[in-house]
């Protein structure tokens, strides 16, 4: 059973534990797309591991683990991690591959993603984290980007060379600070020998271990409503988070692909800046946060709380083909008397759109149309089966299953992989 695991909101779902929780089946772990911009939690016991390159699969021993050609790998940062991972106590020699073909976040990368952020005037903002992701994506576009596989060229340290010179004068032109070749080379130079091992042809590798019959889970990093073609366009991220992205950020086909398991939280969230329908800024949205630990985990920043939004839900089971939902984080809301959902959002002339629009300025003109459902004010955090849920918990799940389509495959009510309830899949 080869699964695409993919996030249905702006991201923050809890994707980190259900992949962790379905990795028990799978042989094989691929990041697809994104970089360190992005943040899996698992928490196993009273130990918290926070992951941001490589694949949640890691904390499972004998799991394979793939960095795949859709990812932008800042060198550094995946090297900070493999060390943790290591510390850790996890081994991860011939079971760490990262893709040749993968594009890398350089240091000028970084310098030009927070240059280019403070020149946007307020309320133009993307809310980037600064971490590179957008300027290398655009180097990839533009064909100049560098990839792994430029570590293992004679001339490696040459190139770094010319893309610094070319880096400093974008930098100059936003009026940033120039950045230093010779120090850049020295830099870079202890990161070949250091990385050298772990690159693969990951096209290969994987179209083996499927010839084989093996188990392969794919993992996206942010979710579909930051994706560049289908999120909330321009305040999203610079790649595709969606169920396609899996096969274009992994070289493997769709034919190969049986299932897509979206992740949902029993709420919404949003980190940064850009159009959030259902927000709340009243004392609803900070029990949320605060119940929810609703912070970064690679920023840090408080996320931005509010309802349960159908629609964004909806549109992501169609944009992705959801067959089975994993829904996260219900005993979050255990203390509200009432608990809404979003159907829609409704125009001032009282025209209902029952669909994300592309055009975001739509929303503003426009306010949540919410459905009440009764809450059930009692602790849900210890339950081991779904049957154990109060009667209103699951007319909750089931009227958003009745709104947005596909099927509950898991659900999770705490941080904790026990926490987690096998429902269909």
């Amino acid at each position: 059973m080869n699964t695409v695991l993919v996030g249905a909101q702006w991201g923050d779902e809890g994707k980190g534990k259900v992949i962790d929780f379905l990795t028990e089946e799978a042989d094989i772990v691929v990041r697809f797309q994104g970089g360190s911009n992005a943040g899996h939690t698992v928490v196993v016991g009273e130990k918290k591991y926070v992951l941001h390159l490589v694949p949640s699969g890691v904390l499972h021993e004998g799991k394979h683990c793939v960095i795949g050609n859709g990812v932008v790998m800042d060198p550094f940062d995946l090297m900070k991690e493999l060390e943790q991972v290591e510390s850790w106590g996890f081994e991860l020699k011939g079971r760490f591959h990262i893709s040749e073909r993968a594009q890398m976040v350089m240091q000028w990368h970084r310098a030009l993603d927070r240059a280019e952020e403070s020149m946007r005037p307020e309320g133009k903002k993307i809310g980037t984290t600064g971490r590179g992701i957008g300027p290398a994506y655009a180097a990839k576009v533009g064909r100049y980007g560098m990839r792994v596989g430029d570590i293992l060229k004679p001339d490696f340290l040459d190139l770094i060379r010319s893309q610094v010179e070319e880096a400093n004068i974008k930098l100059k032109a936003l009026g940033a600070h120039e950045l230093d070749a010779d120090e850049m080379v020295k830099l870079y130079t202890p990161m070949v020998p250091a990385l050298m091992p772990y690159v693969t042809d990951t096209i290969q590798f994987l179209h083996e271990n499927l010839d084989a019959k093996k188990s392969i889970l794919f993992e996206g990093a942010q979710a579909t409503m930051l994706d560049i073609d289908f999120g909330t366009y321009p305040f999203v991220t610079s790649s595709n988070p969606t169920a396609g992205g899996a096969c274009t950020g992994s070289g493997v086909s769709p034919r190969s692909i049986d299932r897509v398991i979206g992740v949902l939280k029993l709420y919404t969230t949003r980190v940064g800046e850009g159009p959030f329908p259902t927000e709340l800024t009243d004392a609803d949205g900070e029990t949320l946060r605060s119940r929810g630990g609703e912070f970064g985990a690679t920023t840090g920043r408080p996320r931005r709380c509010g309802w349960f939004d159908a629609v964004v839900a909806r549109y992501a089971q169609r944009v992705n083909g959801v067959d089975y939902w994993a829904m996260t984080k219900l005993d979050v809301l255990d203390t509200f008397p009432v608990v809404k959902i979003c159907t829609g959002y409704r125009r001032k002339d009282g025209f209902v759109y029952q669909t994300f629009p592309a055009d975001l300025e739509v929303l503003s003109h426009c306010e949540p149309v919410y459905e009440e459902l009764p809450g059930w004010q009692c602790d849900t955090s210890k339950t081991t089966d779904y049957s154990q849920l109060p009667e209103n918990a699951k007319a909750y799940v089931n009227r958003i299953l009745d709104l947005i389509g596909g099927k509950l495959g898991v659900l999770s009510v705490g941080p904790a992989r026990e926490t987690t309830l096998r429902i269909n899949i």
